[in-house]
């Protein structure tokens, strides 16, 4: 009877499949890939060949679902501490914390070997690059260390145009760097504003973000100077030629509507968190209408 009542109260295979998917942070995965994509299809000035999306998508959703894993691996602690992520498959217990661990660094090196036989050395380096930036520099040092954790972990981020840069081309150039500036310079405002919203979360969990340790103000002050310089980052793909008319225009529209976001943060009083709602929401937008907008205009 024990026996069969411990079987009838373990989690459906269809729970535990979406728990494992869950660790792999499908939704920050797929804007990742997404952004690679773009980069790619700049680069190449066209649509990308089925093979050559097969190639992009399979490797780095392998090496940002591998990153993935080892964050959430790493911060099971403070995950089981706040309200946002006390759900999350390894506090939940739905994944073993050594599992995840495993399955993190296996995925990563996949995602290296899929590219070193498929692709070039560019590709692999930027890959190894951009996952230890994010699981080491950003997850274990950077974010319990330091109140400009997610300026400079956002380096991580802003890797993946640069692998599909690299994928199909072997190289570098500007407005490969610039799109990788874009999403780095995009980063504190997007965090910021869901750290505002969740400013009590990360006290209780002793995570060092800008609302807690410079309080909502300054946050509010810094994110308007980040969004200032997104602003004429974002425009470097038209001076360096690179697009034409449609996408300057793009993101100046684009530019406008999420500065105005952030003048109505700035208007809100501090105790309030409707616009550092908006804004996160704002930002949730603008990233993927500036790369649909930069990839549109090459190949149409």
């Amino acid at each position: 009877m024990a026996n069969l009542s411990a079987r009838s109260e373990s989690p459906p295979l269809t729970h535990i499949v979406k728990a494992y998917v869950e660790l792999l942070k499908p939704r920050i995965t797929a804007l990742l890939v997404f952004t690679a994509l773009c980069g790619a299809m700049v680069a190449r000035g066209a649509f990308l060949d089925p093979w050559s999306l097969l190639v992009i998508v399979i490797g780095l959703s392998a090496a940002a679902g591998g990153a993935a894993a080892v964050n959430m691996w790493y911060d099971r602690d403070t995950d089981a501490i706040m309200e946002r992520t006390v759900n999350r498959p390894i506090p939940a217990g739905t994944v073993p914390p050594s599992t995840a661990l495993v399955l993190g660094i296996l995925l990563q090196i996949f995602a290296l070997v899929w590219f070193w036989v498929h692709t070039n050395g560019w590709t692999v380096v930027l890959t190894l690059v951009g996952y230890l930036y994010y699981a080491v520099v950003y997850t274990m040092w950077l974010k319990r260390k330091t109140v400009h954790n997610i300026v400079i972990g956002g380096g991580a981020g802003a890797v993946p145009p640069l692998i599909g840069w690299a994928a199909v081309t072997g190289s570098l150039d500007w407005t490969a760097i610039s799109l990788f500036m874009v999403i780095f310079c995009w980063t504190p405002s997007h965090f910021w504003s869901l750290a505002i919203v969740k400013n009590e979360d990360y006290q209780r969990a002793g995570v060092p973000m800008m609302p807690v340790v410079r309080g909502v103000r300054e946050t509010k002050r810094q994110s308007l100077i980040y969004m200032a310089v997104l602003a004429l980052v974002s425009l470097v793909p038209f001076f360096t030629g690179a697009v034409g008319t449609f996408y300057l225009v793009a993101a100046i529209l684009c530019n406008m509507g999420f500065c105005l976001a952030h003048v109505y943060l700035w208007l809100e009083d501090d105790d309030q968190t409707l616009w550092a709602r908006r804004t996160f929401y704002a930002s949730l937008l603008y990233l993927p209408l500036i790369f649909i907008a930069v990839a549109f205009d090459v190949i149409f």
